[in-house]
């Protein structure tokens, strides 16, 4: 299997990290992931800390495999981080300037500490508030999007700014050729979500699966729509969008989360998971550019063995012409 700094530091045995998707990532998936020898990432933001504690101990008992947890800066809860530090081999931040303090209390815990960046600039900042590793996050992601420049531009920034710190390519990933490009370019790992949507495991909701199914990279773009609730650049389904400013109400449906039941309002970020009920395709469909290699419902152990062991393959095929040249 491929090794990097990364496998080495976070104890995978593959360099492919789950992006965080609270509601689609539920344990199972993270479990599934971690189990695969990846880096399975669970998100909980407004999770109350004691079920936070349950969710991780219950990951803790179904894998061996190495998990962390993924905190956004605008929903951060103190009380959670200091639970979940302990239990989490990693503990990430995404969406907020790197904080000194924090890292040190994720690592005061025992949980390596990742930062999910948009620019050199923000990837700098993570490494000198102590940071173990840095996710570098191109515009071409799914979901929230920090930066401003496609994945190879701020790759190479950020790889030539951090030195021997590891670094994660983020957005777009979502086959083995661009899982091996990631890493020829000099990526110790790779994050992919959008894949991982459409896995056996994955919380959302049919419809929302069938979408991406569906979907190419050309169907999917930069917005902020959807901000009720975070008002960020996120990138959705383009379908998503002229579904929700058609849709004639102003709650298009009904979501759970955490045990509750609220409603959902036209153009909220929140995304529909396989509790949610209501108009689905009008609402917060995120999708990457990598959205186009969504064929098919997998396991999760399936796509991480497609995606790594298809890109060591095509590194090991590429070797001898790279030297030949």
């Amino acid at each position: 299997m491929l090794r990097t700094r990364f496998t080495d530091l976070v104890g995978c045995t593959v360099p492919l990290q789950l992006a965080a998707m609270p509601g689609v990532g539920t344990p199972e998936l993270v479990a599934a992931v971690a189990g695969a020898g990846g880096l399975g990432m669970i998100g909980l933001p407004q999770i109350p800390a004691p079920a936070i504690v349950s969710i991780l101990d219950g990951l803790a008992a179904t894998t061996r495999g190495t998990f962390g947890m993924n905190f956004l800066i605008p929903f951060l809860d103190r009380a959670a981080l200091e639970v979940a530090a302990p239990r989490a081999r990693v503990v990430e931040f995404f969406y907020g300037p790197p904080d000194r303090d924090l890292v040190r209390a994720a690592r005061s815990g025992g949980a390596l500490v990742s930062w999910q960046v948009g620019s050199r600039d923000e990837a700098l900042e993570a490494v000198d508030a102590g940071c173990d590793l840095v996710v570098a996050q191109g515009n071409e992601a799914g979901g929230h999007v920090r930066g401003e420049l496609g994945l190879l531009r701020v790759l190479s920034e950020v790889l030539d700014a951090v030195g021997e710190v590891p670094v994660v390519a983020a957005g777009g990933i979502g086959s083995a050729r661009e899982v091996a490009g990631a890493l020829a370019a000099g990526a110790s790992a790779v994050r992919v979500g959008t894949r991982f949507v459409a896995a056996v495991e994955s919380g959302a909701h049919p419809e929302y699966v069938r979408s991406l199914v569906e979907a190419r990279a050309e169907d999917t773009v930069l917005t902020d729509v959807f901000s009720v609730g975070w008002d960020a650049p996120h990138r959705v389904l383009r379908s998503a969008i002229e579904a929700a400013r058609a849709f004639p109400g102003e709650v298009v449906g009904e979501a759970e989360w955490g045990g509750e039941k609220r409603p959902v309002a036209r153009f909220s970020a929140e995304l529909p998971t396989r509790e949610t009920t209501g108009e689905v395709r009008a609402m917060a469909l995120y999708a990457g550019q990598s959205v186009g290699a969504v064929r098919q419902v997998r396991p999760a152990r399936e796509i991480v063995a497609e995606l790594v062991g298809g890109a060591e393959e095509l590194l090991l095929e590429a070797a001898p012409a790279i030297g030949a040249s």
